[in-house]
């Protein structure tokens, strides 16, 4: 095998082993790999997201209302409980995607107390031409590895998410 280019975390471990020699700093080889790729990852989904005008959480949130159901509707509830995020956060975002002409809250038929949140039709034009460019943009960053590293990583991370989702 031909030699190994030493990366980002490579460096950061050596300098670790000449400034703490005493300290076995193996675990931060994954996890620090794990948040490089993390950051990379992020700024190039980002650029795919941007060129259709909206950020990564806009493209979660249309993406995820256009995917839960056949009439891209939901609670605002279902919608924060699946993206993880607080009760205000949302309030805010679904005002600024409403704004954008993405949204509509509308009253719920079954609730008179509660809303809804259903994507418009120019919502969903946008996010399905951004999801299909998501894919491929997907697509183009794994192209550089193997179908069996990929096999590789896909299981690695199945595992890692594993342990991370019972603590």
């Amino acid at each position: 095998m031909g030699e190994k280019t030493m990366d980002a975390v490579d460096k950061i471990l050596e300098q670790w082993r000449n400034a703490r020699p005493d300290l076995d700093c193996s675990p931060m080889e994954n996890i620090g790999r794990l948040r490089r790729c993390s950051d990379l990852l992020g700024r190039e989904l980002e650029a795919t997201f941007s060129s259709f005008g909206m950020s990564a959480w806009e493209f979660d949130m249309l993406a995820t209302l256009r995917r839960s159901s056949a009439t891209f509707c939901m609670s605002p509830t279902d919608l924060f409980s699946k993206l993880m995020v607080t009760s205000g956060t949302m309030t805010h975002r679904l005002q600024k995607l409403e704004a954008s002409g993405w949204i509509l809250r509308l009253q719920n038929p079954d609730d008179a107390r509660s809303m809804l949140v259903q994507l418009t039709d120019t919502g969903k034009d946008l996010v399905d031409r951004a999801v299909a460019a998501h894919v491929e943009n997907e697509r183009r960053i794994m192209s550089g590895l193997s179908a069996a590293d990929l096999k590789r990583l896909n299981e690695g991370l199945r595992a890692m998410l594993a342990v991370l989702e019972k603590q």
